[in-house]
Parts: C-alpha cells; structure tokens; sequence
C-alpha cells in the first residue's frame, strides 16, 4: 500500500470517532499539503502524510505523554514502521520544539528525532497554520490567535503559540513566496 495511502487510513482509524474535529482538520491540513506540490515535487507525497498524520498523537488510544507530537512521531515509528521522514515531520510540526521546551520535554524530543530539511518544515507549518480547526483556509495570523483564544494566553499551548508566532509567519512567508515564484514561472 502506498504511503499516502496507508497514512490516511491509520489517521482516520485514529482520530476519525473520538475527534472528528481533529480529523477534519487533519484531511484540511492534507488538503493544503497537495497544494504544495508544484513546489515540493518528488516530495509532495510524503508532505501530504505527513499532513494527515500530524495530529494522531492526540487520538486517546496512543497519547501518553501529554504532548501530542512526541506521542504521535513514538507511535509511528514504534508501532508502526512508518517512513523516518515522516516520523520527523510529525514529531517537530508547527516548531514543536518550542511547546516540548514549555513543557520539559525539549531534550526528549530532540534527541530522539532530528529535524527534516527545512523546506519541507516551512512545508507543514504552512499546511497545519494555515487550515482552521474546521480544515477550512484561514491565515497563520487568524490561526496563532484563534489557538490563543480557545487555549488562553498563560496555558502552555497559549504561550509556546505566542512564542512561535514570529517563526510560524516567517514560515508561511517563505512558502508563500515560492508558491508566487512558481506561479511567476509558469
């Protein structure tokens, strides 16, 4: 079975019943991930399971530590021999590495998973930043501040967003900009 493939039905298995909000917002995280294609080329199908995955950790039947990227990136590289590079993206989506600071787990993270090559990075931030809880389009910066509002400012999601915004932007900007390019030239 292919990748993609594979990766859409485990997170559907995962996340469809107990958080079909969560779901949705994954399949519109995908979504956006297969809009990228003309600038990720061979990648594009890697980015877009990356995408549907990114938020299994938050599924009840594999969380454990708390921390969803951490939990969802152990899953799948421990239980399921799912591709390294996915792995990595799904643990280290949406500078990760920021909320496992806010929550002691920034060594944990790191040294079990490296990060991916950026691009690919700015990649699924673009995806998870730019899609509402909903899986509609939104921008990062409706999306930094509907997460501030539904999790509070002094919450350790509230300030790691907070934290990451500044990264986040930067992110979208970058994709953004090549997408223009892309267009440009063709």
């Amino acid at each position: 079975m292919d990748l993609t493939d594979r990766a859409y039905g485990l997170a559907e298995s995962l996340l469809s019943e107990p958080l079909p909000r969560r779901w949705s917002h994954s399949l519109g995280v995908a979504e956006r991930a297969r809009s990228l294609q003309p600038i990720l080329g061979e990648d594009a199908r890697l980015m877009e399971a990356a995408a549907v995955l990114h938020d299994i950790g938050y599924s009840p039947r594999i969380a454990s530590s708390g921390f969803h990227p951490l939990d969802g990136a152990r899953f799948l590289r421990d239980q399921e021999g799912v591709d390294e590079r996915v792995v990595r993206l799904v643990a280290h989506h949406s500078c990760a590495l920021l909320e496992a600071e806010e929550r002691g787990l920034r060594d944990e993270l790191a040294g079990e998973f490296e990060l991916e090559r950026p691009e690919l990075v700015d990649a699924l931030i673009f995806c998870d930043m730019t899609t509402t809880p909903d899986g509609g389009h939104t921008t990062s910066e409706a999306r930094v501040a509907e997460i501030v509002s539904r999790y509070g400012p002094d919450t350790i999601v509230g300030r790691f967003i907070q934290r990451a915004a500044p990264e986040i932007h930067a992110s979208v900007q970058r994709i953004e900009s090549r997408l223009a390019a892309d267009a440009d030239s063709n």
